[in-house]
This record gives structure tokens, C-alpha cells and sequence, in this order.
């Protein structure tokens, strides 16, 4: 072999091999993340412990039995986690597909859950994605105050054990009314609770299941100091994005470029994501309700034009509490005199509505109020049921009990609606607003709601 030869068959060598070294060494996995490593309780073990016991409570004043409380299943499709809300309203915790049992004859809870996170662990990218621990790491207990994490894997037995025992399972099926028999259509689209229910009709046919809603909302519908706190906050957030957003309205200028100015608005100022997708809708498109809006890839982008409305419903979240707002703006800066009868109007009968509000009414009562509010000539128009607002939380829909009287700590949105398709014209006032020991205080007292304050904040970049 010639010395040149020798040469570069060891060069040739050692450039294969360096690669190979190299790529050893980025495959080395890092240590396993932590489940603390990235995230917190949203509030104190305490009264994350508080609100377990207060369910356990309601369970056995109102014939005992195992609450079930499915978690988010945890996609890896790109989406933000966003855990189910019960299940984070009594655990703190962000664990993907797991099952909070709340058994009433023991008072104790545990929490069903993986032994690893399946999303932190992809075998082709070690080094990307180290793994990490949840059933197996005893740290989510102690911190959580959970009494037990068990593996997943045991809850089939544990399931099949109480319904030997003749024990009821209850699940929160988001209202009130009778336990459904879950079909099996080509097409589903299940919430995590559809699934179970489901799971355990088919799994164990003589289960005795009821529906906890109206114990969920019990609890849920009054809101601890912490989240009114947050949910003050919140409120504040969501009103100084809409002012941000309604300097932005003109002739020209689009219904999307406007809710870019509101999120971006709201990303600035901490909000972590949306309370749900916002409804800027102007002209034409004021007049049609959201869904009929969303059912369509782009009708939400109207450029507006000199004389129309311009309504905002919109919401953030921050650490999980949600705001629902809404006001209505001239596009050209000065509402014509109909459209401020209109407006004043309105805002008169939601007005009504929170003077009314105090310990002792009840919604069906504010319905009343509302209803009688109205001028007769525009009581065609205007939408005043029981949908003239809703309790809101870690959720814009949050459990809520139309019968029971309000108590301080309730928080709810009062927005009766005007839907006139005839003058072709509407308008849409919506507040948050928390029950008080001696009335009501408006949480987004903050975002103006006259019609010269609404005109003064469009025309304030002119």
C-alpha cells in the first residue's frame, strides 16, 4: 500500500467516524423533564383541597356515590394544552388523559393517570424529547395534596368494583336533565365526558349513572377571592384591548384587521390565549348570530363602510379565567340619531338588569326585569330570555343554575341583544358582572358605554 494511499483511506476513516461521534453525542437524552419543571398550581393545594371536599360534600348530601371527571386527552397535533374545566377547577393539575374519581363513601380523591407522557417521548429524537414522568412521579401528589395517583391502567378494575358494589357513578354532563344513552353514529364528535359515558355504558351495562351537573354548578357558580381577583384582571385586560381595537375603526378597514389589533392587544398584556374566537362583525354581518357567522371559512372579513355599526363580542383568558365583553362602534366616528336611540335603548334595558342584581334574585327573576324594560315596539327585536347573559369562569359557558338565588362571588355577563332584520340595524352592549353582598359591581366598568364615550374612542388616531 502506497504511503498516499494509506493516507487517505485514514482520512476517509476518520471523517466517517467523526460524523457517527458527533451524532452519539446529540443523541445522548438529557435527563427526564419534571412535571414542575414548567408548570404551577393555579391556585393554593389548599383550596384546591377545599373545593374536593365541598364536592364530596355535595355528593353525599345528595345520595352518595363516585364522581368521575375525565381530563383532556393531550393532543400532539401542535394545539396549546387546555385542560378540561372541572378537572383543573378541582386538581390544579395539567395531566393529559386521566380520570379524577371522587368517591363519597371514603371522602378521599384519587386521580387515574399515565405512568409517562406519551408526548414528551418519540424514540427517533431522544434528545428532543426526554420523557417524563406522571403516575410515577410522586411529586404531583405531595405538591397537588391528591391523595393517590394509581396507573391508568387500574381503573377498569376499580371501575367494575363499584358497580359490583351497586355504587352509582356520576359524571358532569354539562346540564341538567336526565342521563342520555350515548349512540354510535358513523360520525362523533365527543366531548371527553360523551366519551366516558359512553365508555361506561358499554363497558358495564348495569351501572347505575347519574348526572352531577347540578352539584358541579353548585359550587362552580361562586367564585373564590383569588378568582374574582383573576377575573377582574381579566375583565380590565379584555376592556383595554377593545379601546386599543376601536381606534382602529374606519371606513377601509377590515373586520379581521381589527381582531388582530384586539389579540394582539390582549398577547401583550398577559393574556396566555382566547376566551374563544373573536366576533368582530360590521353591516350586513352585525345582524347574523356567530354561529351562522363561523359556519363559513371566510365570511367574517368585511371592509367596512362610512354609516354602519361595528359590533365587538370579544374575550381573553388569563391563567385560565375567561371575559366575555362586547360594545357596539360608528364606523365613522358619530352614530346617526336612530342608531343612538337604538344604542341607548339597549343599554338602558342591561342597565335594568344589573340595578337589579343582588343576594336573593334569581336569573329567571332578572329575565322578568329585562323583559319588562323593553319598549313594547322593540320587544320584537330584542333577545332578553334567559340567554340575556350567562355565568362565566374557566369557561364563557360556565355551569349555572337559573332557579337558585345569587349569591356574592356569582359572576355572569348581561347582554340582551337587538336583532332588527326589518331596519336592517343592530346592536349589542354585553358586561361582566359579579354579585356583591349589597348589589352588583360591573367588573368592565373601565370600557365606556355612551354613545359620545364610544364615538370619542374611534375617533381618537383621527
Amino acid at each position: 500500500m502506497t504511503n498516499r494511499l494509506a493516507t487517505t483511506l485514514i482520512w476517509l476513516a476518520w471523517g466517517l467516524a467523526a460524523p457517527l461521534t458527533a451524532q452519539q453525542d446529540r443523541g445522548r437524552p438529557p435527563p427526564p423533564q419534571r412535571f414542575w419543571d414548567w408548570t404551577t398550581l393555579p391556585f393554593s393545594a389548599t383550596e384546591l383541597r377545599l373545593r374536593r371536599q365541598a364536592m364530596l360534600a355535595q355528593l353525599q348530601q345528595s345520595g352518595g356515590g363516585v364522581l368521575l371527571i375525565p381530563s383532556a386527552e393531550g393532543s400532539t397535533s401542535g394545539e396549546t394544552f387546555r385542560q378540561e374545566t372541572d378537572f383543573l377547577y378541582f386538581t390544579g393539575l395539567e395531566l393529559p388523559r386521566s380520570l379524577l374519581v371522587l368517591d363519597a363513601a371514603e371522602s378521599r380523591s384519587i386521580v387515574y393517570a399515565p405512568r409517562t407522557d406519551v408526548r414528551f417521548e418519540n424514540p427517533a429524537r431522544p434528545h428532543d424529547f426526554p420523557g417524563r414522568g406522571l403516575q410515577d412521579d410522586p411529586e404531583i401528589a405531595r405538591r397537588s395534596g391528591i391523595e393517590q395517583i394509581r396507573p391508568i391502567e387500574d381503573l377498569g378494575a376499580y371501575l367494575a368494583g363499584v358497580v359490583a358494589d351497586g355504587r352509582t357513578l356520576r359524571l358532569n354532563l354539562g346540564r341538567s336533565g336526565p342521563v342520555p344513552v350515548v349512540g354510535t353514529g358513523a360520525i362523533q364528535a365527543w366531548r371527553p365526558v360523551t366519551g366516558l359515558l359512553h365508555h361506561v355504558q358499554s363497558t358495564y351495562p348495569n351501572a347505575t349513572v347519574r348526572n352531577a351537573f347540578t352539584q358541579v354548578a353548585r359550587l362552580r357558580m361562586i367564585k373564590s377571592a383569588a378568582e374574582i381577583a383573576l377575573m377582574r384582571a381579566t375583565a380590565g385586560l379584555t376592556a383595554h384591548a377593545i379601546m386599543a381595537a376601536a381606534a382602529m375603526v374606519a371606513a377601509g378597514m377590515d373586520e379581521r384587521g381589527l381582531e388582530a389589533e384586539f389579540e394582539a392587544s390582549c398577547k401583550r398584556g398577559g393574556s396566555q390565549r382566547l376566551a374563544f374566537s373573536s366576533i368582530i362583525k360590521s353591516g350586513p354581518n352585525s345582524l347574523w348570530p356567530w354561529r351562522i357567522l363561523a359556519a363559513h371559512y371566510d365570511r367574517r372579513n368585511r371592509v367596512m363602510q362610512e354609516g354602519e355599526l361595528v359590533i365587538f363580542d370579544v374575550g381573553c383568558e388569563l391563567d385560565y379565567y375567561s371575559s366575555d365583553v362586547g360594545r357596539t362602534f360608528p364606523v365613522s366616528g358619530e352614530f346617526t340619531d336612530h342608531q343612538r336611540d337604538i344604542l341607548e335603548m339597549s343599554t338602558a334595558v342591561s342597565d335594568a338588569i344589573i340595578a337589579a342584581t343582588r343576594p336573593g334574585m334569581t336569573l329567571r327573576d332578572l329575565q322578568s326585569i329585562a323583559e319588562s324594560a323593553i319598549p313594547e315596539e322593540h320587544r320584537p327585536y330584542m333577545q332578553a330570555g334567559l340567554f340575556f347573559g350567562h355565568h362565566i369562569g374557566l369557561s364563557v359557558g360556565d355551569p349555572a343554575l337559573a332557579d337558585v338565588t345569587l349569591e356574592p362571588g356569582m359572576i355572569f355577563t348581561v347582554e340582551p341583544w337587538y336583532y332588527n332584520h326589518d331596519r336592517q340595524i343592530s346592536v349589542f352592549v354585553e358586561d361582566d358582572v359579579l354579585v356583591t353582598p349589597t348589589g352588583a359591581e360591573v367588573l368592565t366598568a373601565s370600557l365606556p358605554r355612551a354613545p359620545a364615550d364610544l364615538e370619542r374612542l374611534v375617533r381618537t388616531r383621527r
